[in-house]
């Protein structure tokens, strides 16, 4: 890059021509150089040449995006647009180099621009009409040592008369996503809450501050985070494909002998939002981040990948693979390859069993597509998610990911209690055996396998097949947690504890593991941990669904009745907020209204009878306490609660607690 230069490029389609002076003419009266051909027919070597040297030698790239550049699929701006698409590869990412500026609102379906471009803030500026505001950011930007390190990818000196200018507008599918992770997080997600399923779905797209890594943690030299690859396909219909890439290389990375690998539930917390390299490195409390996009046109597919040291921005390693889509395991390992041959370290080698993976590519795209549909969690995706599952198989009868891909589904519809317990438990063992008969280090089915285990309340083979499960895939968090969440349900409260720390090393971002963490302190006793954990939950979220509900529980066993109450009603969801608040009201001695909203928590039991009971438990009614006990042994998974609960504490002398442990094989 030329330091001496100064200049501004204004990129342009034809038909944008006039707005493109508009803001041309309005940064040269703020005194800045702006550099806007107005030949584009003109053509010729020498011409191409030296628009070829003024990207080269710009200070900022403006690009002009517009319904125009949306609906041409050829055009000059284009190649100007990937000149400088590929010379940001080579710029630190604290430096400013490339403004997008949207004339008015292209669909982002229809949009069609270089990744580097939705990675920054965008500027709206209605038919080039240019606010001073705008001229004096970019001569801002353009005065060396004035403006800030994130200056590229905050909407700081933008005044609201230019519009929020959202960096990558949503797309009607990821809008569609969103809505179904609120519905599911909002709605459904108290049953799933019942029990640790895989790896979680999603946390909402606009939480508050991140959790921080300690600060007191050092950096790992050898580790890093995938973040979720980029969908630049012509229709933005591969998310599934892009999302599954990336879930792959974790796994793919995860077998590198000395290197850390950030779990994908924290990884992909920020996909889509406004935050920069530094940002999520110092989060995640990594070294290294790893970025890329995927462009799929029927069987060929061109994915780009970077890997980006953190410390500084600079780019250690990039490379872009155009290959046949069934090569799409070959272009994985390839890019593991160059990340750990450019961190200096050894890709394990992965025994590749008969069905693990599919020569069939397009039983892969299935593949993805049902863990697409997965990870969403309502019951009509998971049936969805079942559908692709089947048509991979019925292409690769062999391949053993998609039957333990189905056993996963199956422990989430029995959680969410969208199938009856008995064929929930039958179906899900049915395909976990035969993944594994395909494939014995299958370490997902396992795992499923474990949690029909508990469900059923087999502790000893559920301890034994998660075990196996945590020794194929050790850097797994969901793993951790499932294993964490046993060891306290059959009593073994130290060993949960160390569990789920080593899981949030992995996966810092997974805020039910976090939130599973603070309720195991606080049953243990550890309260004032507890709190600091669940406060972390809130800090990132404050809409995770139960963790108000968690913080309230909290504050009353430290005798906070009034800061406890205020917790209670602050839940948003419903039904965690039904929970807390007869709890609530008993505490405070207003007793109408606990007693009221008890029989509102009875009339609305179904798939909570356990939460009935600790309420009873804790108003001190022995023998609805009791009555209900039973019914949630058989209906209601959430029992695995049941050991140390506080709230059963009075009735621990009662032989029918005893009784009740003995049934759910808790004690002899």
């Amino acid at each position: 890059m030329g330091e001496s230069s100064k200049a501004v490029f204004l990129s342009y389609a034809s038909q944008d021509s006039d707005a493109a002076k508009r803001i041309c003419e309005a940064l040269r009266q703020g005194g800045l150089e702006v550099w806007l051909d107005q030949s584009e027919l003109r053509g010729g070597d020498a011409w191409d040449e030296q628009i070829r040297a003024q990207i080269r030698d710009c200070a900022l790239f403006i690009p002009i995006i517009s319904t125009n550049t949306a609906t041409r699929h050829e055009g000059y701006f284009r190649l100007e647009w990937d000149l400088a698409d590929q010379r940001s590869h080579k710029i630190a990412r604290n430096r400013p180099f490339i403004i997008p500026v949207c004339l008015d609102t292209p669909p982002e379906a229809r949009a069609d621009v270089p990744e580097s471009f939705q990675r920054v803030q965008w500027t709206r500026l209605p038919g080039g009409d240019t606010p001073a505001s705008f001229v004096g950011r970019i001569s801002q930007l353009l005065s060396p040592g004035e403006h800030s390190p994130l200056a590229q990818v905050s909407p700081t000196g933008i005044t609201a008369g230019e519009g929020p200018a959202p960096s990558r507008p949503l797309r009607p599918k990821a809008v569609a996503a969103l809505i179904a992770v609120l519905l599911i997080l909002g709605v459904g997600y108290v049953v799933l809450d019942k029990l640790e399923l895989s790896k979680p779905a999603a946390p909402p797209a606009t939480p508050a501050a991140p959790a921080r890594a300690a600060a007191s943690n050092a950096v790992p030299e050898k580790s890093i985070a995938v973040l979720p690859f980029v969908d630049m396909s012509e229709k933005k219909d591969q998310e599934y494909f892009s999302d599954g890439l990336s879930e792959e290389l974790i796994d793919l990375l995860a077998k590198t002998q000395g290197l850390e690998v950030i779990a994908r539930t924290s990884s992909f917390y920020f996909k889509g939002k406004q935050v920069t390299i530094g940002e999520i490195a110092k989060t995640l409390n990594v070294a290294n981040v790893m970025e890329g996009s995927v462009r799929k046109a029927g069987n060929t597919i061109r994915v780009t990948a970077q890997l980006i040291r953190a410390s500084d921005g600079v780019h250690l390693w990039s490379e872009t693979y155009d290959r046949d889509l069934k090569d799409v395991f070959k272009v994985q390992d390839d890019i593991a390859q160059g990340v750990v041959q450019k961190l200096k370290l050894t890709l394990l080698p992965v025994a590749n069993a008969a069905g693990a993976r599919t020569l069939n590519a397009e039983a892969h795209s299935l593949y993805l597509q049902g863990r697409y549909f997965r990870d969403r969690d309502t019951q009509e995706d998971l049936l969805k998610a079942i559908d692709y599952f089947k048509r991979a198989l019925a292409l690769d009868p062999t391949y053993a990911a998609a039957w333990a891909a189905i056993a996963t589904v199956g422990t989430r519809q029995l959680a969410n209690g969208y199938t009856p317990f008995e064929e929930a438990i039958r179906a899900t063992r049915e395909a976990a055996s035969k993944a594994l008969a395909l494939d014995p280090k299958s370490g997902e089915a396992y795992a499923a396998l474990g949690l029909v285990h508990m469900a059923a309340h087999e502790w000893a083979q559920a301890d034994t097949t998660i075990a196996r499960a945590r020794e194929l895939d050790p850097t797994e968090s969901s793993v951790f947690t499932i294993s964490a969440v046993l060891a306290r349900t059959v009593g073994r409260d130290d060993d949960a504890i160390a569990k789920f720390r080593q899981g949030l090393e992995h996966d810092p971002l997974n805020l039910l593991a976090r939130r599973y963490f603070a309720r195991t302190l606080a049953f243990a006793g550890h309260l004032d941990e507890a709190e600091a954990q669940i406060r972390q939950v809130l800090d990132t979220n404050p809409a995770q669904p139960g963790a108000h509900y968690d913080f309230g529980r909290i504050l009353l066993a430290e005798g906070q009745i009034d800061a406890a109450g205020a917790a209670f009603e602050a839940e948003p969801n419903d039904s965690w907020k039904s929970f807390g608040l007869p709890l609530s009201y008993r505490a405070q001695h207003r007793m109408p209204e606990a007693n009221a909203a008890l029989t509102r928590l009875v009339n609305n039991s179904a798939g909570a009878e356990f939460q009935v009971a600790e309420t009873y438990a804790a108003f001190g009614d022995a023998d609805q306490t009791f009555k209900w006990l039973d019914l949630a042994t058989q209906r209601d998974v959430g029992i695995i609660w049941l050991h140390n609960d506080p709230l059963f504490k009075g009735l621990l002398p009662d032989p029918r607690y005893a009784a009740a442990l003995r049934k759910l094989n808790l004690a002899k």
